[in-house]
C-alpha cells in the first residue's frame, strides 16, 4: 500500500494556504486512498529565534485543526516530531549523507538567514542543516509520497537525492519518495502581495487569511485583496498576479476551473465578494470542529499518544536498518 508522509511547522497560525494547498487534500483523499502519517513539525520551529511557551502553544493548536479539518485519527497516524525519536537519530544520518554545498543552495535557507541577519540575530546552525532533519522525516517512514505546496518541492527533491546516495553507498536502505501537489491552488498567495506565498508569519498578516479568523476578518481581508490595473476579469498569472490569485482560491473553494470563472465576472467588486462568501462558508465547518476539539482537550492528547506510538513502530526499523547499513554497531 503506498505511504504518504507530510507535515506543518507550528511557525504561526494555519493559513487558508496552508489548507487549500495541502491539508484539504489530506483529509479528503489521502487518508483514505493510502497509509498516511501527519505530523506537527515541531522541531523545525526551533531554527529561528521563538518563545517556547508560544511553540507549545502553536504545536498544539496546529495538531487540533488537522484534526478539525477532517483527519480521522483512525484512518491515518497524526503526531508530534518531536515525541518520536527516529527523526533526530536518522537526520545525523542524513547530515552525513548530505553536503555543505546542497544545503546552502536551499531557498528558505537563503531567505530566512537574510532575515535574521537583518533583524540583528545570529543565523542558527539548525536553519542551515534542518533540510537533512526534513529528508529524515519523509525517509524514517519509507515514504512513497509526499503532498506539499509548490515552495516545498525542492525540500522532497533534495531528499530524494539522498536516498539514492545512501542507497548507492550503504547499500538500498530508503524508498526514494515523490513530491505530489493538488492541480489548483497548490500555492496560494498574499492577498496584498500576490508574488508572495502566504504564510503564516507575515508581520501586518492583512493579506493572510487564517483558518480561525471570523467571518467578518476574512470578508474585510478578502474585499480589501490588491487586484490589478485595468477592468477585465482575466485569469493570467503573469501579468495579473492579484486577479488570479482571488480567481485560484475560489476555484479551490468551489471546484471550478479559475479560467472559466474569470468568464463569469465583469467586476473585481463581485469576484472579491463571491471569493470572500466561498472562504467564509469554506472554514465554518472547520471552526465549528476546532471549537468541539478545544473544549475537550484530553481528546487530543490521546489522539497525539497514540499517534507518536504507530508512528515510532513504523519508523524504527528503517532508522535502525540505516544505522547498520553506514556502519554503526547495534547496541
Amino acid at each position: 500500500m503506498t505511504r504518504v508522509f507530510s507535515g506543518v511547522k507550528p511557525t504561526g497560525h494555519l493559513t487558508l494556504g496552508n489548507y487549500l494547498g495541502a491539508v484539504r487534500r489530506w483529509a479528503d483523499e489521502d487518508q483514505y486512498r493510502a497509509e498516511s502519517l501527519f505530523c506537527v513539525v515541531d522541531l523545525h520551529a526551533l531554527t529561528m529565534q521563538h518563545d517556547p511557551a508560544r511553540v507549545r502553544r502553536l504545536s498544539r493548536q496546529a495538531a487540533t485543526l488537522l484534526l478539525a479539518a477532517g483527519l480521522d485519527p483512525e484512518q491515518c497516524t497524526v503526531f508530534v516530531q518531536s515525541h518520536v525519536d527516529e527523526h533526530a537519530r536518522l537526520s545525523y544520518l542524513m547530515e552525513c549523507t548530505a553536503t555543505d554545498g546542497e544545503m546552502r543552495r536551499m531557498i528558505q535557507y537563503k531567505e530566512k538567514s537574510v532575515l535574521a541577519k537583518a533583524a540583528g540575530d545570529s543565523v542558527r546552525l539548525s536553519l542551515l542543516t534542518y533540510p537533512a532533519l526534513m529528508a529524515a522525516d519523509i525517509l524514517a517512514y519509507a515514504t512513497d509520497e509526499v503532498p506539499v505546496g509548490e515552495d516545498q518541492t525542492q525540500h522532497v527533491e533534495l531528499a530524494r537525492d539522498l536516498a539514492v546516495r545512501f542507497n548507492q553507498r550503504y547499500g538500498h536502505t530508503f524508498v526514494v519518495p515523490e513530491a505530489t501537489s493538488p492541480a489548483v491552488a497548490a500555492r496560494v498567495m498574499d492577498l496584498q502581495d500576490p508574488t508572495a506565498k502566504m504564510g503564516k508569519s507575515h508581520e501586518s498578516g492583512a493579506g493572510i487569511v487564517y483558518l480561525l479568523d471570523e467571518p467578518d476578518a476574512v470578508r474585510k481581508k478578502v474585499m480589501r485583496a490588491v487586484t490589478d490595473s485595468g477592468r477585465e476579469v482575466a485569469y493570467d498569472r503573469e501579468s495579473r498576479p492579484g486577479v488570479a490569485n482571488l480567481l485560484d482560491v475560489l476555484g479551490a473553494c468551489t471546484g471550478r476551473a479559475p479560467g472559466a470563472l474569470a468568464e463569469t465576472y465583469e467586476s473585481y467588486g463581485a469576484l472579491k465578494k463571491d471569493t470572500a462568501d466561498a472562504v467564509v462558508e469554506l472554514l465554518r465547518p472547520l471552526q465549528e470542529r476546532h471549537a468541539e476539539l478545544v473544549a475537550d482537550p484530553g481528546y487530543l492528547e490521546t489522539v497525539l499518544r497514540r499517534g507518536a506510538e504507530r508512528a515510532r513502530e513504523m519508523a524504527r526499523p528503517t532508522v535502525d536498518a540505516a544505522y547498520r547499513a553506514i556502519g554503526l554497531l547495534e547496541p
